[in-house]
């Protein structure tokens, strides 16, 4: 979580941007009342990544639902990653580096009891639609200086 709080976005590679705009669209829709799936269609069609859409909404939903506290995420045109938004970045790469242990003491500080091993499931449900679309959000992937080989 620490390597990404207070980072400027664009350190971060084309599928670390990719899933904060993803995160930030889907909760700025659900503050608007739009449906979220609708809201990012279009950005999931561009990149390849329909068929994670469904899985990705999920996800959010089990995040939201059953958190402890407000899981509050920067608006599109914030250029640092927020607290929020680096500790569920460091969740989803938990989840595709398949350590499902490490990502579900995450999830049990963040959300109720009963969520854990739901939000867990849709996560990793979402990771390998994501992944089958050419995302890679392993810890390593996510340095856009790393990426440039």
């Amino acid at each position: 979580m620490y390597a990404f709080v207070d980072r400027p976005v664009e350190t971060l590679c084309n599928s670390g941007r990719f899933l904060l705009w993803a995160m930030r669209g889907w909760t700025a829709a659900v503050a608007r009342r739009n449906c979220p799936p609708r809201a990012l269609h279009n950005g999931f069609a561009a990149v390849g990544a329909s068929p994670a859409l469904s899985e990705f909404h999920a996800a959010m939903i089990s995040l939201g639902a059953g958190a402890r506290e407000e899981i509050t995420l920067a608006p599109m045109c914030c250029r640092q990653i927020g607290e929020d938004e680096a500790i569920l970045i460091a969740l989803w790469h938990d989840m595709a580096q398949d350590r499902v242990a490490a990502a579900q003491a995450t999830l049990a500080l963040l959300v109720e009891p009963d969520c854990v091993v739901p939000a867990s499931t849709a996560l990793a449900a979402a990771s390998l639609k994501l992944a089958a679309a050419g995302f890679t959000l392993s810890p390593h992937s996510m340095n856009h200086q790393e990426n440039r080989s």
